[in-house]
């Protein structure tokens, strides 16, 4: 079949409205590559903004060894955020609203300045010096029952399953990311723990990724936008009645609820 975002999209808006399961679908309907999946994604998103509002910023995936292992994928993936999808902590989440819920484990930034397209690739420097505030967060996704390991690019051109962003208080100062310790806590008892140096070696490692991945499609990363830059720990699927919190030392703390 050869490639027609428009047409594969419709058919995505579709099978999200209905809760089907994901059969990866990418190369069947001819993206024989990434940028036929990016292709793809840009097609759902655009359907997407009338019923979820305009962008507001992108999140990471695969960022961390640990996820791209469970996924079998070496290189991060980029999806969009909508307004729509924004969320403060404390916020209690449907789980039928989805086919399979998941929730990731991140650092969110907010840019203080633009990181528009140009000739040389952003440094990490660049792009540190463009953050104005980051805060804890919690990526939703829905991964539609996906067998595992993943397709990639059914993965990209699904918006790399964004569902929403939960996210807590933003701070405009912060200890060394990469040491920073993040906990995952399930009712009260911690689960789980990473460092920010897991995604990457540093969290504004994958935002040089994303600025520079965006650069290339001749793309701007605005100022205001938010990105979160990839789960620390792995995906946790939850149950109704459970309660999470996911604390960054240094810079704060953000729950999440679950209900039938």
């Amino acid at each position: 079949m050869p490639l027609d975002p428009a047409r594969t999209a419709a058919t995505l808006v579709d099978d999200h409205a209905h809760l089907r399961d994901l059969v990866p679908f990418a190369r069947d309907h001819g993206a024989a590559d990434l940028d036929g999946a990016y292709a793809i994604q840009a097609a759902f998103v655009e359907r997407l903004l009338p019923l979820k509002g305009p962008r507001v910023g992108y999140k990471i995936g695969l960022t961390s060894l640990r996820m791209q292992q469970m996924c079998s994928i070496d290189h991060p993936v980029a999806g969009v955020v909508l307004a729509d999808r924004l969320a403060k902590s404390g916020a209690q989440w449907r789980l039928s609203s989805l086919k399979r819920l998941g929730i990731e484990f991140e650092i969110c930034v907010r840019l203080g300045r633009a990181l528009a397209p140009r000739a040389g690739a952003w440094t990490l420097d660049d792009v540190a010096g463009a953050v104005g505030a980051v805060c804890p967060a919690f990526e939703v996704i829905d991964d539609r029952n996906s067998p595992y390991p993943l397709d990639m690019l059914s993965l990209v051109a699904d918006n790399a399953w964004n569902e929403g962003i939960v996210q807590g208080e933003y701070v405009s100062k912060w200890p060394d990311l990469a040491a920073a310790r993040g906990v995952v806590e399930l009712n009260g008892a911690v689960i789980d723990q990473g460092h920010g140096r897991d995604v990457l070696g540093h969290p504004f490692e994958p935002l040089r990724w994303l600025a520079n991945h965006l650069s290339a499609r001749g793309e701007t990363l605005h100022a205001g936008e938010i990105v979160s830059t990839g789960s620390l720990v792995t995906t946790r699927f939850p149950k109704a009645g459970e309660q999470y919190r996911f604390t960054v030392e240094g810079v704060g703390s953000v729950e999440i609820g679950f209900r039938s």
